[in-house]
C-alpha cells in the first residue's frame, strides 16, 4: 500500500521543484529527476508509470489589438449592439429588394451578354456573363448581409445607424457605394444604387 503513494508523493515533489525553477532549466530538471527514457517515467521504486502529463503547464495570454492589426481580419461581432431580429428583416429585406430593383433597371440600359438578375430564398445573383457573378444574401444570426464579388471577394455588412446604410467593418466601406463602382467598372456604364 505504501509503494502505490510514492509516485504521487514524487510526482507533487517535481511540481513543486518545477514551480520554483526557471523555465529554461525545467526540462532539464524534471528529466533527471523523473528518470525518464523515451516516453515512460520510472519511480524511485523502479515501477513503470505513464507520463503525468498533469504536471505540465502552459501560459496563455491575450493582447489587445493594436490599430496596425484591424486590417488583418474580421472584425469581432458585438453582440450586445445587434440590431433586434424584426429591425435587421426589414432593413435587410428592404436593401436587398433595392438592389434588385436597381440591377433589373441598369441590366436594361446596357447591353452585356448573358446579363441576368436572379432573386430566391433570400438570395440576389447578379450575373455579368464573363465578368463574374455578384451573390447577395441575409446573414440572420450575425444581423448582417454577405456579399460575394468578383472583384473584391467576400464581404460581411453591418447596419451602421449613424449613417443609415450597411458597412464593412474592416475596410468602412458602404455596400452601394462598393456595388457602384465594381459593377459600374465591369460593365463600362455608370450605376446608381441609392
Amino acid at each position: 500500500m505504501a509503494s502505490r503513494f510514492v509516485p504521487r508523493l514524487f510526482l507533487r515533489r517535481l511540481r513543486m521543484r518545477r514551480r520554483t525553477q526557471p523555465i529554461s532549466s525545467l526540462h532539464e530538471a524534471s528529466a533527471e529527476s523523473a528518470g525518464v527514457s523515451g516516453d515512460r517515467i520510472f519511480s524511485p521504486s523502479g515501477s513503470w508509470s505513464p507520463p503525468d502529463f498533469q504536471c505540465v503547464s502552459r501560459v496563455f495570454f491575450s493582447a489587445r489589438p493594436s490599430s496596425l492589426d484591424e486590417g488583418k481580419g474580421p472584425a469581432a461581432i458585438d453582440y450586445p449592439s445587434l440590431l433586434p431580429e424584426e429591425e435587421f428583416h426589414r432593413l435587410s429585406d428592404e436593401t436587398i429588394h433595392d438592389l434588385l430593383e436597381k440591377f433589373e433597371e441598369y441590366g436594361d440600359a446596357i447591353q452585356i451578354d448573358d446579363y441576368e438578375v436572379d432573386f430566391g430564398n433570400h438570395v440576389l445573383t447578379l450575373k455579368l456573363g464573363s465578368l463574374g457573378t455578384y451573390v447577395i444574401n441575409k446573414q440572420t444570426p450575425n444581423r448582417q448581409i454577405w456579399l460575394s464579388s468578383p472583384v473584391s471577394g467576400p464581404s460581411r455588412f453591418d447596419w451602421d445607424a449613424m449613417s443609415n446604410t450597411w458597412v464593412y467593418r474592416r475596410t468602412k466601406a458602404n455596400l452601394f457605394q462598393l456595388l457602384e463602382e465594381e459593377v459600374g467598372q465591369l460593365c463600362g456604364q455608370p450605376i446608381s444604387l441609392r
